[in-house]
């Protein structure tokens, strides 16, 4: 840490992407390699597809201009989460008419690099031609319940902001911040938040007085309290460390200076932590909390979060599990909650060496689809661990246009779509703008973590996770095929009991550097539905691009600026609408089916709905 005191965003930029503890050697399995590795060419892309490997929690794709190499693994998103977790991808970045050698290796863990690939394919991206794509729903095949790996967690900035007053933009902060909580609660189906520094020093929970440690919880339950009135339960993030009983007090994080330290003293420290359980366990009942959840620090893995060592954590890790376990055993703790997926081998060999409690294996991703843990939960004898994804996110980095973009509606559909049915939750990281952690909002759009902003208007994200949450329970049979079908093209379907069929077809490349949209990647989709019932459907089709449903693009169309104007706010809020297009629109079923065409651009999210006649 330096001498001087660091702006909280120059100190976060400076050192976030340091470990805090040199790298554990790790034991991994020899994997096979992907056999039947196929490309198709197509316009502006490739997409590669291969078998699943068994034991691989994803796969490295690598390119190469010569057949010889050198090689190099394209990077879809955050550059140190490489490996991808499907079987295939659309790789947009390559020069379209320029051949390329492609080759795959699966890979057992995140840093999993030296696994033998496959056999070498060739192919090229075309520079022009039709580009077309076909989908094929059966809304008599019912496949399944439709997963909703969205809804059991959110991330949120620390809750202490709902005590909040008058903040950016003259509005309330802890008002809006409630009211953005509520938003997703009702609208998006979401059952709990998980957020920093519930044990900061703002609320007073930890003090020593003449050497006595002193704990008041009361402004822990004001919080709480405010949360379940919404209709949220919390996720319990153990962090960060009180003052008092920091080892290292001056060792912080962001602008409120969360301390990092590892404690001065474990046993004041499982103290603390099972005082905390005991009260809310007294004040919300054993039933209530049970259905909470408890995870140890955030990140610990990153120098930013914790100034200890991979040995240090873990005790944190065991003292922390067995304090809430001291009070009541059927309480649910987790861990390691890890930035980038790392420490998951070596959480579970500790927990399985020491004894420790683990209820859940949680950790962190951004810019990429999670990771499949199975494999690695299976091979340590954890086999149907609960695996949440405590924050997941578009891009790492705050103030980043891609939050406010069209392109990140599309990549958050990619990657809940990828997630079903592989794992219990996956949080998106967050609810609101109203964060405070490297300097308050500057202006309504500055590249904010939010769904929604300041004022609580929708972004792009937020209509698209709404598009996912108005998709029926029962998933039926669908299939695509085409230009780029299968990755960057894809889709879902379902129906409900009443006959209403809704699907979501999505364009998107998740090649972030293709955000502002290429020509070369627009497709037209011809979509079948078949097993209809009904003699004739009213079609509702809601559309996200850069020119529908974009706060940006309509707050640029206003004029734009840093904040809106007493009179711009009711505007914005009237025009901040999921748009239809061609409402109205009839559909006639023919032996049972209709047929339909429509454009995706890149980037692009649509949703089909079909109403029966009178629906």
């Amino acid at each position: 840490m330096n001498d001087q005191p660091l702006d909280a965003r120059v100190d976060w930029e400076a050192r976030v992407g340091l470990p805090s503890d040199v790298e554990a050697p790790v034991e991994l399995p020899r994997l096979a390699a992907p056999s039947g590795l196929r490309i198709a060419e197509g316009r502006g892309q490739v997409t590669l597809s291969w078998g699943p490997v068994a034991g691989a929690a994803g796969y490295l794709v690598q390119r190469s201009d010569a057949r010889d190499g050198p090689f190099e693994t394209i990077v879809v998103g955050e550059p140190i989460v490489r490996p991808i977790p499907d079987t295939t991808l659309s790789d947009t970045s390559g020069m379209p008419g320029q051949a390329a050698w492609y080759r795959v290796a699966a890979a057992a863990s995140v840093s999993d690099d030296g696994q033998p690939s496959s056999a070498l394919v060739r192919g090229t991206p075309r520079a022009s031609g039709d580009a077309r794509a076909r989908l094929r729903v059966d809304a008599s095949r019912v496949i399944g319940t439709l997963a909703r790996p969205w809804r059991p967690i959110i991330g949120s900035e620390h809750l202490s902001l709902l005590t909040y007053g008058p903040g950016p933009a003259g509005i309330d902060v802890g008002d809006d911040f409630g009211s953005a909580l509520r938003t997703v609660h009702d609208e998006l189906g979401v059952e709990a938040v998980r957020a920093h520094a519930i044990l900061h020093d703002e609320l007073g929970v930890y003090r020593e007085v003449d050497g006595r440690a002193e704990h008041d919880f009361s402004g822990i339950g004001a919080v709480y309290d405010r949360l379940l009135e919404i209709g949220l339960r919390p996720i319990v993030e153990i962090s960060f460390m009180p003052r008092d009983l920091a080892r290292e007090p001056e060792r912080t994080v962001f602008q409120y200076d969360a301390i990092i330290s590892p404690p001065r003293d474990w046993e004041r420290w499982g103290d603390l932590v099972s005082g905390l359980t005991s009260y809310l366990v007294d004040r919300y009942g054993r039933e209530e909390v049970r259905r909470w959840a408890f995870e140890v620090w955030n990140e610990a893995n990153l120098e930013v979060f914790w100034s200890g060592t991979r040995e240090e954590y873990m005790r944190l890790y065991d003292v922390t599990a067995a304090a809430v376990k001291t009070v009541d055993s059927s309480l649910r703790v987790g861990g390691p909650s890890s930035a980038a997926v790392g420490w998951i081998d070596e959480m579970l060999a500790h927990v399985n060496a020491s004894g420790g409690a683990i209820d859940f294996l949680s950790t962190h991703t951004y810019g990429n689809a999670p990771l499949d843990l199975r494999p690695i939960a299976e091979r340590h004898g954890h086999p149907g661990l609960p695996l949440w994804w405590t924050e997941w996110g578009a891009h790492a980095s705050h103030f980043h246009p891609l939050h406010d973009s069209a392109w990140a509606g599309g990549y958050l559909v990619h990657g809940m779509n990828s997630a079903m049915g592989r794992l219990e939750a996956l949080a998106y990281w967050v609810a609101s703008d109203q964060f405070e952690e490297l300097g308050w909002p500057p202006r309504l759009l500055h590249g904010g973590f939010g769904l929604l902003t300041v004022g609580n208007l929708r972004k792009p994200r937020y209509w698209t996770l709404l598009m996912l949450e108005q998709l029926a329970e029962q998933q039926v049979e669908a299939s695509i095929e085409g230009d780029g079908a299968g990755d960057m093209l894809n889709a879902l379907a379902t129906r409900d009991d009443a006959g209403r069929v809704a699907l979501l077809a999505w364009n998107t490349a998740i090649d972030s550097s293709q955000a502002d949209g290429n020509p070369l990647l627009d497709r037209r989709l011809t979509v079948e539905i078949h097993g209809l019932e009904g003699r004739a459907y009213r079609l509702r089709h809601l559309r996200v691009d850069r020119e529908h449903s974009n706060l940006a693009d309509t707050w640029q169309a206003m004029g734009g600026g840093d904040w809106p104007t007493s009179e711009q706010w009711p505007a914005l809020h009237e025009a901040n609408q999921l748009e239809e297009l061609e409402p109205g629109r009839r559909l006639e079923v023919t032996d049972g089916a209709v047929t339909l065409e429509i454009d995706l651009p890149m980037p692009a999210v649509s949703l089909l709905e079909l109403l029966p006649e009178g629906g």
